[in-house]
């Protein structure tokens, strides 16, 4: 069995687009599962995200209210496949941050998987404990980066292949 995944973090709607583009939008519709690593900043999104997905991985992050923090952890965790997922929205400094989430999501039930946000930055690594580690950017903010992004995957049993895909920039 295939598992597809599509992979988002900071939509940061709508203070920095409108709406979600269309292309993400249509990663969904065949998605199995959409991961989201927090700052939504508005409720609603949430609401449509749960309605249109087949299953919702996600959390909060720090640009989030309370109405937020209220329906989504901190910390959300799930098994896809034969691979345990840990989404977070917040990892601290890009220096040292494979061995800070060694030691964070490792432990006596180590992660195979953590997906991040906050940084904008698309990122794809692994952890010396193999973690891997996901950042896929902002498919509506892109900061300093050439390009809004996010991330589809597919998990097959134990292999995990992600892909990044480039979105113009944002209307707002």
């Amino acid at each position: 069995m295939t598992t597809r995944l599509v992979i988002m973090a900071d939509t940061h709607l709508p203070k920095r687009a409108k709406a979600l583009p269309t292309e993400l939008w249509q990663a969904m519709e065949t998605a199995d599962v959409v991961i989201h690593a927090g700052d939504w900043v508005e409720l609603e999104l949430v609401d449509e995200l749960q309605a249109r997905s087949a299953r919702l991985l996600a959390c909060y992050g720090n640009n989030d209210g309370p109405d937020i923090a209220a329906r989504l952890p901190l910390v959300a965790e799930a098994v896809i496949e034969q691979l345990s997922f840990a989404v977070v929205h917040e990892t601290g400094a890009k220096q040292g941050r494979e061995a800070q989430m060694d030691r964070q999501f490792g432990g006596e039930f180590p992660r195979d998987v953590l997906v991040f946000g906050h940084s904008h930055i698309p990122w794809d690594t692994t952890t010396s404990a193999g973690m891997r580690l996901l950042n896929p950017g902002s498919p509506t903010d892109r900061r300093r980066q050439p390009h809004c992004t996010y991330m589809t995957a597919t998990v097959e049993g134990a292999t995990l292949d992600v892909e990044l895909h480039s979105l113009p920039a944002a209307k707002t």
